[in-house]
């Protein structure tokens, strides 16, 4: 049955509108905010039963009834332009975290080339990132959290972690392609229920543990006819894997989410900031102090400009996925994470015009392939554990 809502203006005719089917079954489920927006009107109480059924009495003042629903139907309105405003903004941060992405890995890329210290690069990063962080919080863009020691001393094995993990990622892109390090990367499942096996003792079901099997067969298709392929490259990127996912799960068995103000965009502010504190010196140490003037005289034009260019986009990127997942299922997280992964590798091919043989592409989109099993996987067994 169509459903309409009608109103008069202040001069003029009656002018009646059809509510959508989506509106019609807000306003069915939702019987609390349609008496709410009668009790603005009330006169409809007077009018609201006669012979069991409710009047539409429409007389010089328009119907009342209609005023009622009138209200409610712009309130639906609303909420389906703003869901609309909503994808909206869910799909430019989707193509933010993306291009962002992008930004880092190759800029980053062609700065080690020239400057080959991966040490000091993600020490720019975390001084960068700080500098950033730091700005929201004095201009009030994020609230800025209340801290205790106790939080403190939980979050530093994550920022030791976080900082491992970076330089590992570094080393890595330093010594092979960026699409054979983010195709090793596809590993990430397989650590993620590795390392939850042994430190939470949860035991993968069947179809999550069968979605493993290409992500590792295809990584291993991928490695074996890699161009650019060394044990250096391939055993940085793995190390990165397991140092991000042990940090994924530290942080869950530790529940630093929700905690003293501490959302998860905090809590990375906190983790940069105390990485950068920790990497500082170790950087100095292991590298020396290559940022001096001569050093970044002697680069070519315009690299330090894309040095900060990547050093922003790394910070970004990451808030920017924090902010998406705030907005969407840790499991939609996961394949928008898959389809970043896709995207990085063909932006990375084209622009160093990597040559890709048959073997190596197969190898990686059954990689790839894999992980978007995984995320399915994931989620059917998040369904089920909701519907018990």
């Amino acid at each position: 049955m169509n459903a309409n809502w009608c109103r008069r203006a202040s001069s003029g005719p009656l002018t009646c509108r059809p509510i959508s089917s989506s509106a019609v079954s807000r306003i069915r489920v939702r019987d609390v905010n349609v008496r709410h927006s009668f009790r603005k009107y009330d006169v409809i109480n007077k009018e609201m039963h006669k012979n069991g059924s409710v009047v539409k009495r429409i007389g010089k003042e328009g119907s009342i009834v209609g005023a009622a629903a009138s209200v409610f139907a712009a309130d639906v309105a609303k909420e389906e332009e703003g869901g609309m405003v909503e994808n909206i903004k869910l799909g430019l941060l989707f193509a933010s975290w993306y291009l962002a992405n992008i930004y880092f890995n190759i800029f980053n890329k062609q700065m080690l080339k020239v400057f080959p210290y991966p040490v000091t690069c993600t020490a720019i990063h975390f001084m960068v990132g700080s500098i950033l962080a730091l700005t929201m919080w004095l201009l009030r863009i994020h609230q800025r959290p209340k801290l205790e020691s106790e939080t403190l001393k939980s979050i530093s094995p994550l920022a030791g972690i976080h900082v491992l993990g970076n330089v590992l990622t570094n080393m890595s892109l330093k010594a092979v392609a960026v699409s054979f390090t983010h195709t090793i990367k596809a590993l990430e499942p397989f650590f993620s229920v590795l390392l939850s096996f042994i430190f939470l003792g949860s035991i993968p079901t069947i179809p999550v543990a069968a979605s493993l099997l290409p992500i590792v067969a295809g990584v291993a298709l991928a490695s074996i006819s890699e161009l650019s392929f060394n044990w250096t490259g391939f055993l940085t990127a793995l190390g990165s894997n397991v140092t991000f996912q042990s940090r994924n799960v530290l942080s869950k068995k530790l529940m630093l989410k929700g905690k003293d103000g501490l959302d998860n965009i905090n809590l990375f502010n906190i983790m940069t900031i105390m990485s950068f504190l920790i990497l500082a010196p170790i950087t100095i140490l292991v590298e020396g102090v290559q940022v001096t003037p001569a050093v970044i005289q002697s680069l070519p034009e315009g690299m330090v400009t894309k040095a900060i260019i990547a050093s922003v986009a790394f910070h970004s990127y990451q808030q920017i996925s924090y902010l998406v997942l705030q907005r969407v299922s840790p499991v939609t997280h996961s394949i928008g994470n898959c389809i970043k992964r896709v995207v990085v590798i063909v932006a990375s091919v084209i622009a160093f015009n990597i040559p890709v043989s048959r073997q190596n592409a197969l190898g990686t989109a059954l990689a790839l392939f894999g992980v978007f099993l995984y995320s399915q996987a994931k989620r059917a067994e998040n369904a089920k554990e909701k519907a018990t």
